[in-house]
């Protein structure tokens, strides 16, 4: 199991946040997340500091299109 990713899924879920995360090469964790800007900025202050036992080097946000239809926050495979 990946704890950066169920980590982030509980960080979101707790903030009410929809969107997704997961997996891709050389360790690293990539997502979506939607909500308010200023909970969007709490989500980000949250997961840069990561889970115990992880190193975070670099966190990455853009802005994208809002996602219609998303109702939850998960983690894809």
């Amino acid at each position: 199991m990946n704890s950066a990713r169920y980590f982030t899924r509980k960080k979101a879920t707790s903030y009410s946040l929809t969107g997704w995360v997961r997996n891709v090469p050389n360790n690293k964790v990539e997502g979506e997340a939607q909500g308010e800007e200023d909970v969007l900025q709490n989500f980000l202050k949250d997961i840069g500091q990561g889970p115990r036992h992880a190193h975070v080097v670099k966190l990455e946000k853009s802005e994208i299109e809002v996602q219609k239809g998303e109702t939850a926050f998960e983690v894809r495979h």
